[in-house]
């Protein structure tokens, strides 16, 4: 079993920066792949941006490219996404998720395990 624990939400104006953290704990040498999703009020799910458990592949939605950054430290078992010129639609319930299969599942969206979610407002 995996523990995901996100933190580092909160209220920010436009155009500013948040740092979110995902802390995982348990059996955490069987996640392949570690991603960022997003949930607004009245939306689907969507994905952010994933990580790989090496931290050399990464990949983001194109409304975040440029302004979103993931990475990981292995020694805390954490992956953080650093978000900067944050705008309105970017306000939403984030998640981390982590999946113990390889690309496909990430294509899939077929993860493993959840995280509770971080609420991210931007204030305009």
């Amino acid at each position: 079993q995996v523990q995901l624990v996100e933190s580092g939400g909160g209220l920010v104006q436009a155009g500013g920066s948040l740092r979110l953290s995902c802390a995982a704990s348990g059996s955490t040498f069987s996640i392949n792949y570690i991603g960022w999703y997003r949930q607004a009020p009245g939306k689907q799910r969507e994905l952010v941006a994933v990580i790989s458990s090496g931290g050399s592949t990464t990949n983001y939605a194109d409304s975040v490219k440029g302004r979103f950054t993931i990475s990981r430290d292995n020694a805390k078992m954490t992956v953080y996404l650093q978000m900067s010129r944050l705008k309105s639609e970017d306000t939403a319930v984030y998640y981390c998720a982590a999946t113990t299969g390889g690309w496909r599942s990430v294509l899939r969206d077929n993860y493993d395990y959840w995280g509770q979610g971080t609420q991210v407002t931007v204030s305009s």
